[in-house]
């Protein structure tokens, strides 16, 4: 056959029209990038994988490999009064902190998305500001303002500055999910004899309600997790993380490790739900589609 397209006799095959695979690129290629994925992966949760087993370790927070695993330390958290006192303190801020996230943030959101206002452009790149501000000035400033209000620094302190810096995640959040909502529903609910306060509840917050939970479990991992301004804003009562940092300074022990796997699976569960109810939320057909479809057809 190639004697014979040589000789002319067979016109010869196209070269594009040969089918070719080049594994020899693909392959090495496809490994790479498989073991960088593997590197990063390795590199962000290593560490807390590490973290948990030596919670277990008998022989507390040296020697490796760990050997004698035990509940011990676990035992010993739960006699700790200290750190649980430090951890219904931050619980009670971060719920507090939601709350009034949301109640100040959802407003700003509707607001940004549905008024038209002098200084709309200026007051939306402000709402980003807490965001972009590092902790120690938002910090620092809230002090100095309450220094200048003459106001005892307590967790009251702390859950107005935990508020108020996340008021900005609670806007941004609920902004993003106005600008996905579908506004025919509200307007069906309008033309079928629905007053605003009314299509407000029913509609436009059923509508909005996983921007919502998402903006909730946001602010309350933050709150949790925050440090610079709660370092500069407490009283008497420690918060966990300013707890476990006072503790680390005196050298690590297994009780924090405990303490750290604890909140590491509550984090992860808040993770699953949120997953569940994105998952249902897709699959459930949108609140008010009926709405539209009865408002199209009068």
């Amino acid at each position: 056959m190639s004697a014979a397209r040589s000789a002319g006799i067979l016109p010869a095959v196209p070269r594009a029209s040969r089918p070719r695979t080049d594994w020899r690129v693909r392959l090495p290629r496809i490994s790479w990038l498989s073991a960088l994925a593997l590197a990063v992966f390795a590199f962000l949760y290593l560490p807390i994988a590490v973290l948990i087993v030596y919670s277990f370790n008998g022989q507390g927070v040296g020697g490796f490999p760990p050997r004698d695993l035990t509940l011990n330390w676990y035992r010993i958290l739960f006699q700790d009064g200290p750190i649980w006192d430090s951890v219904v303190n931050s619980l009670m801020v971060a719920f507090a902190a939601v709350v009034i996230a949301l109640a100040f943030g959802i407003p700003a959101a509707l607001a940004l998305d549905r008024a038209q206002f002098p200084g709309k452009a200026l007051f939306r790149r402000l709402v980003l500001l807490p965001l972009i501000l590092p902790g120690i000035i938002t910090g620092l400033s809230l002090l100095m303002l309450f220094r200048e209000g003459d106001v005892k620094l307590s967790l009251v302190t702390i859950v107005l500055g935990h508020g108020t810096a996340l008021i900005s995640v609670a806007t941004t959040e609920v902004f993003a999910g106005l600008q996905k909502l579908n506004r025919a529903q509200e307007e069906a609910s309008l033309d079928l004899g629905a007053n605003y306060w009314q299509t407000f509840w029913r509609i436009t917050v059923p509508n909005l309600k996983l921007s919502i939970i998402g903006a909730a479990l946001l602010i309350f991992t933050l709150s949790m997790d925050e440090i610079a301004v709660s370092f500069f804003l407490i009283g008497r009562d420690n918060t966990l993380p300013l707890e476990i940092w006072g503790r680390l300074r005196r050298g690590i022990t297994p009780e924090i490790n405990a303490i750290s796997t604890i909140v590491f699976l509550f984090s992860l569960m808040a993770i699953v739900i949120w997953y569940r109810l994105r998952t249902r939320a897709e699959v459930t057909p949108e609140i008010g589609a009926e709405l539209v479809e009865t408002a199209g057809n009068r």
